[in-house]
């Protein structure tokens, strides 16, 4: 992530749009490399939590569609994801899924935020965590936008304490300035149809006033559709060691690598300060793990499997 002060520079664009939920496709038989990647026949090669995969059997999903199996993995670790790929892959589910992976709530505040352009688009991704969460019941979901008066808002963070919320910017903001909304415990920073917001100068201007309420240490997660050559710089302001991922209907841009090789590259550093011990279960099914001294602040995490 960068430094909350870069946000202050860019100039201006605008636009809108709309998206769809996400069922689940054949995965490749290829894997990643770069980062995380993990040959995946299911979800669980993803090692999510019993709570999780039940709710996705329930909902009928067998396969991670290519989105999936190319983001998932990394975005359980933690790390810092762009990701571009026609609507109706899969992308909902990367976020929603890899959140409540991590999530795991000690206090009753704030640790997702994940904001869109549209009040209906919001709704819809509040149900896609309600779905998959529906065997976590201490996690609570909101959903807070416009064209309803805000103190309802106000009051439903008042009473349920939401871990995550879902919201538009504008509405979000809002709460924000009236003090009834604090994310200083936030850990996950999303942005879906990411253009819609930061292509539109106002829709911009609040999420860098929202994005400088929230602390330096969380993942920072961003998706889209399209993504122009103009926009993906600005995307890249929020983040630090970015995955960027884009994917057509048949083909990835990231580089593959033989299915007997997982390598996992992460920023140590942000490990240390989060969870340690969690890092380390999920590159158990590593039989080598070794770290390696790459630059003066950063390591990596390199492993292989036969």
């Amino acid at each position: 992530m960068a430094d909350n002060d870069d946000l202050l520079d860019y100039e201006d664009e605008d636009q809108t749009e709309q998206v769809a939920a996400e069922p689940a496709e054949q995965p490749k038989k290829d894997v990643k490399g770069t980062y995380v990647s993990i040959h995946s026949s299911g979800f669980r090669d993803f090692l999510l939590k019993p709570e999780i995969l039940r709710a996705i059997v329930d909902c009928g999903f067998e396969h991670p569609s290519e989105v999936q199996h190319e983001c998932i993995p990394q975005a359980v670790l933690g790390m810092d994801i762009l990701c571009q790929a026609k609507s109706g892959m899969g992308k909902t589910a990367v976020f929603v899924l890899a959140t409540l992976q991590q999530l795991e709530p000690t206090e009753s505040v704030p640790y997702v935020l994940v904001m869109c352009h549209t009040r209906e688009l919001a709704f819809q991704i509040s149900k896609e965590y309600e779905r998959f969460s529906k065997y976590m019941p201490s996690i609570k979901v909101a959903v807070f936008f416009g064209g309803l008066p805000i103190q309802k808002d106000e009051e439903v963070l008042k009473s349920t304490n939401p871990h995550i919320i879902v919201g538009t910017p504008g509405r979000v903001l809002a709460l924000i300035r009236n003090k009834k909304l604090n994310l200083k415990h936030l850990k996950h920073f999303i942005l879906d149809e990411c253009d819609k917001m930061l292509e539109q100068l106002d829709m911009r201007r609040d999420v860098q006033e929202i994005f400088r309420n929230t602390p330096h240490g969380k993942q920072v997660m961003m998706f889209s559709a399209t993504l122009s050559k103009d926009i993906r710089p600005v995307c890249k302001k929020f983040m630090q060691d970015v995955r960027r991922t884009s994917i057509s209907t048949s083909t990835s841009t990231t580089t593959r690598t033989p299915t007997s090789v997982v390598v996992a590259v992460v920023h140590l550093e942000r490990y240390r300060r989060r969870r340690p011990a969690r890092f380390v279960k999920r590159c158990q099914p590593l039989n080598h793990l070794q770290t390696v001294k790459i630059g003066p602040r950063r390591r990596r995490a390199i492993g292989t499997i036969t």
